[in-house]
């Protein structure tokens, strides 16, 4: 059968989440291959066996951290060069899709970003995409070359399908451009004990009814109540409510949840843009005309100072 490489996205050996979605996806067009980089890459193993890689092929070198992305981009060429694969799925984060590019470029092949999902085709994987601000669903295919594909979190299941996992050395090589961009510091980021906000299988968002960086404390407490990740509006963010980084929408980061939870957020198209894939969506706001109920499965029209709260408090109920 044939194979499709998978790029695993870990820390020190934690494999996150989306990659395992990956190797769902990987399965429904070949036998899963997956290539770890960097400190803990044979720690992935088990993880990645258990979830379906056949084969894990793994590298470590402190150029994968102590550089930027070209490294990574040459040990998965080097894994493609050794595989001659069908496909190479790599998570849709933004480094995802930088190393997908320019793998792309290398290996002469086409790129679909941001596939929502994959299936098998006669002439090749078909990848499903939001398009034109999620407002059409399109299905397409690479012509020319093996397809590189990235594909958004929480886009598949996390299934188990346990595999061989044969763990295998990767040779790599690396290119006269690989150490052109050092990195020369790094400043943990404060964990908040939340979810990752693309990866979070539930996202509550506050946009401009919030009225001030005060009252985001509601939105918080309603995150927490269902273990969900926060977001806001690029408003509540231009505002200083809230950190860029949590921003969902064309501007800042898009979100394919569960469950998605907007709070005075109107719904503007940029907005929407960031989150009209999520499985279900959820608005609170007291407009009846605002344009997030054109999209949404379930509103309630309201005060969201009066509506989240109680909210928070019937969902910390039934878990108590």
């Amino acid at each position: 059968m044939a194979e499709v490489l998978v790029y695993v996205d870990h820390a020190d050996g934690a494999v996150r989440k989306p990659t395992l979605e990956l190797l769902t996806l990987a399965r429904r067009i070949g036998e899963p291959v997956a290539v770890a980089l960097g400190a803990g890459a044979a720690d992935t193993a088990a993880v990645l066996a258990e979830h379906g890689a056949v084969k894990v092929l793994t590298a470590d070198a402190p150029e994968f951290t102590e550089y930027l992305v070209v490294p990574k981009v040459d040990a998965l060429q080097a894994a493609y060069d050794a595989v001659s694969p069908v496909a190479v799925l790599v998570p849709s984060s933004a480094e995802g899709k930088e190393i997908a590019a320019r793998l792309a470029v290398r290996i002469g092949s086409g790129i679909i970003t941001d596939a929502v999902d994959l299936e098998a085709g006669d002439e090749g994987p078909v990848a499903t995409q939001a398009a034109f601000a999620a407002s059409f669903t399109t299905k397409s295919r690479v012509s020319k070359g093996t397809p590189v594909i990235t594909v958004k979190p929480n886009s598949a299941p996390v299934e188990a399908a346990p595999a061989a996992g044969a763990v295998e050395a990767l040779a790599v090589t690396f290119g006269t451009l690989a150490t052109g961009t050092k990195v020369v510091s790094r400043t943990p980021r404060e964990s908040t004990g939340r979810p990752e906000l693309t990866e979070a299988a539930i996202v509550v968002s506050g946009g401009r009814g919030v009225n001030g960086a005060e009252n985001f404390g509601i939105i918080e407490a309603l995150a927490d109540s269902l273990g969900a990740a926060v977001g806001a509006s690029r408003a509540a963010v231009d505002a200083g409510w809230y950190p860029h980084s949590n921003q969902v929408g064309q501007t800042g980061k898009s979100v394919s949840p569960q469950l998605y939870i907007a709070s005075g957020i109107s719904g503007a198209i940029q907005h929407r843009a960031g989150m009209q894939t999520s499985k279900t969506i959820v608005a609170i706001n007291k407009d009846a005309e605002a344009p997030i109920f054109d999209l949404v499965d379930y509103g309630v029209v309201g005060d969201l100072f009066t509506v989240v709260p109680q909210l928070t408090e019937e969902i910390q109920a039934r878990k108590g």
